[in-house]
């Protein structure tokens, strides 16, 4: 089991920038996939980005362009760097690992979570 811890979150106005960081802990996540989520105050939670072990990337389509996803398999972290934020991006970001190749998308096929960091974006 791998254990994930987001940090990085907080309140910035529209158009700021925000790198969230999730360090990883039990396990060494160069084999896994990684990927970012977000869930808004009554919606369900919703993909955000994803990187493979190999560093294929892929991106939920209204964040592409903005959001960037990296990861240091040196430092047991992936990394969710946000740019133009606007207010709609304003959720919970969950970091997931998931042990694999793919690119995943489905939240149901992430395995382990990390508690979320808060991002609020204001006009």
């Amino acid at each position: 089991q791998v254990r994930l811890i987001e940090s990085g979150g907080g309140l910035v106005q529209a158009g700021d920038s925000l790198r969230l960081s999730c360090a990883a802990s039990g396990r060494t996540i160069s084999t896994y996939t990684m990927g970012w989520f977000r869930q808004a105050p009554g919606k369900d939670r919703e993909f955000v980005a994803a990187i493979s072990w190999s560093g294929g990337r892929t991106y939920y389509t209204e964040v592409k362009g903005r959001f960037t996803i990296s990861r240091d398999n040196a430092k047991n972290t992936v990394y969710l760097q946000m740019n133009s934020l606007k207010p709609e991006d304003t959720a919970v970001y969950y970091c997931a690992a998931r042990q694999g190749g793919a690119l995943y998308t489905d939240s149901r096929e992430y395995n382990d979570w990390g508690q979320g960091t808060q991002v609020t974006v204001s006009l």
